[in-house]
């Protein structure tokens, strides 16, 4: 199965943005609906965004219009753009398949002034 690695994550500003990458290696994502979740503190880990093999995509209502998920299947990588942070975007965000395999480490994001 495929193995996915986080990274890109740090401590921003609010209203600051971050470009977070998923890595994905030992097979091809091409044909799989690809996702980021997060998970804050004391909360059940929630899916943020997520891209199908078309290019649709979907979001969490809180991110709408400032969060871009985008893949590059030549690179077999996926992406997050985050833009317009909040403190409430806290969190260890994760990559995944839509329907979710072996979470990795995730890649911490941090929020605050």
């Amino acid at each position: 199965q495929v193995q996915l690695v986080e990274s890109g994550g740090g401590l921003v500003q609010p209203g600051g943005s971050l470009r977070l990458s998923c890595a994905a290696s030992g097979g091809s994502i091409r044909y799989l609906t690809m996702a980021w979740y997060r998970q804050a503190p004391g909360k059940q880990r929630e899916l943020v965004a997520e891209i199908n093999r078309g290019g649709s995509t979907n979001y969490l209502d809180s991110v709408k219009g400032r969060f871009t998920i985008s893949r590059d299947n030549a690179k077999n990588a996926v992406y997050l753009q985050m833009n317009s942070l909040e403190p409430e975007d806290t969190a260890v965000y994760y990559c995944n398949t839509r329907i979710v395999g072996s979470w990795g480490q995730g890649t911490q994001v941090t929020v605050s002034s």
